[in-house]
């Protein structure tokens, strides 16, 4: 019996695989069957990947924006949202993740759907977990080697690994919580250039998000007594006055 006809997918954590992944990759599983969804879990942590997982599109749809996870493994059936859905939102927002799409529906034209719709793999199910295991392995090789993936950004005595979702001021590791670091990065994504609180709600907290847009305010407060050296007197996190917010790297330019 293959994956995703049923089987008791924790079964196959017994399968070893020898490549090691990067320290720090991590994988978003978006899949409403619990059996298969914990037995990807279990597998991919055996392997050493860290990962998330949401068992609905809704919950999906609000990992995927809010997180940066180094590849997805989407079901395109699922309640609240559809898998295409999700994938359609990522790329309007330019999100650039691997997506490897698990479908029941085997056809050629389903297939293309997903793929045109920005999808970088379709496995049919039910499949073979070493070939599933193979094609995420190729598709985060493929990632490590872009040389246009996520990098450094620096502004002041701060240092974001975007990747890694590390922050650092003068050496020191900072905290952040994992709303802090989504404003953030949104910010370090297009330096100098303002975003609004709806753009950030949109990219953190998701479209559905029904609270008021000054919940970014404070987030920003936040983030700038972390991270600027006068919280009171922003340099780097600065208002833009009508709009909304930007991250300036070099305020003297």
């Amino acid at each position: 019996m293959g994956w995703g006809e049923g089987a008791d997918c924790t079964g196959f954590s017994r399968w070893k695989c020898t490549v090691n992944p990067t320290p720090a990759e991590t994988i978003l599983v978006i899949e409403d069957n619990q059996a298969l969804r914990d037995g990807l879990v279990v597998n991919f942590r055996n392997r050493g990947y860290g990962v998330d997982s949401a068992e609905d599109g809704r919950e999906g749809m609000r990992k995927a924006m809010a997180t940066r996870p180094d590849l997805i493994v989407l079901d395109v059936v699922l309640p609240g949202h559809s898998g295409l859905d999700i994938l359609n939102e990522l790329r309007s927002h330019h999100r650039k993740v691997p997506v490897l799409i698990l479908s029941a529906r085997g056809r050629t034209e389903d297939k293309v759907e997903g793929l045109h719709n920005g999808a970088d793999d379709y496995l049919a199910k039910p499949f073979e977990l070493p070939e599933l295991m193979a094609r995420v392995e190729a598709m985060l090789r493929r990632r490590r080697a872009d040389p246009a993936r996520d990098s450094r950004v620096i502004f002041g005595p701060v240092v974001i690994h975007r990747e890694r979702r590390q922050v650092f001021v003068e050496g020191r590791e900072i905290e952040l919580s994992v709303k802090e670091f989504g404003v953030l990065d949104y910010l370090a994504e297009a330096p100098d250039r303002p975003r609004t609180r709806e753009e950030i709600l949109d990219r953190v907290w998701g479209w559905d998000f029904e609270g008021s847009a000054r919940t970014v305010d404070n987030f920003i407060v936040s983030l700038r007594q972390k991270l600027e050296r006068d919280p009171g007197r922003p340099r780097h996190i600065v208002t833009v006055r009508g709009m909304g917010y930007k991250l300036i790297r070099d305020p003297s330019s």
